[in-house]
């Protein structure tokens, strides 16, 4: 089993309904996913339109659009959670 990792999660305003803001109901899923496997999460804003961007030991390990996160849930069906989940788990 890898090391429990402290992840940062950066992420970035997106539109929606034609608002621009920062909303974290699309992380939700991937701080699930991550906690579920005993990882601690930090978010941070960031100024960086539709960006998510996972950061262990101070490297990005992960990036994605914020759009391709599920809205909601608990990350287990969603692919683009377990890409996020598995490149956390292999930065070590």
């Amino acid at each position: 089993m890898p090391q429990k990792a402290t992840v940062t999660v950066f992420y970035g305003p997106y539109e929606s309904n034609g608002v621009v803001e920062h909303r974290t109901v699309r992380l939700q899923g991937l701080q699930a996913a991550l906690k579920a496997r005993g990882h601690r999460c930090v978010i941070e804003e960031t100024r960086e339109l539709n960006t998510v961007e996972l950061v262990v030991n101070g490297e990005i390990v992960f990036s994605c659009n914020v759009k391709q996160l599920e809205f909601g849930g608990d990350g287990k069906l969603d692919p683009v959670c377990k890409e996020a989940v598995a490149a956390v788990e292999n930065a070590y």
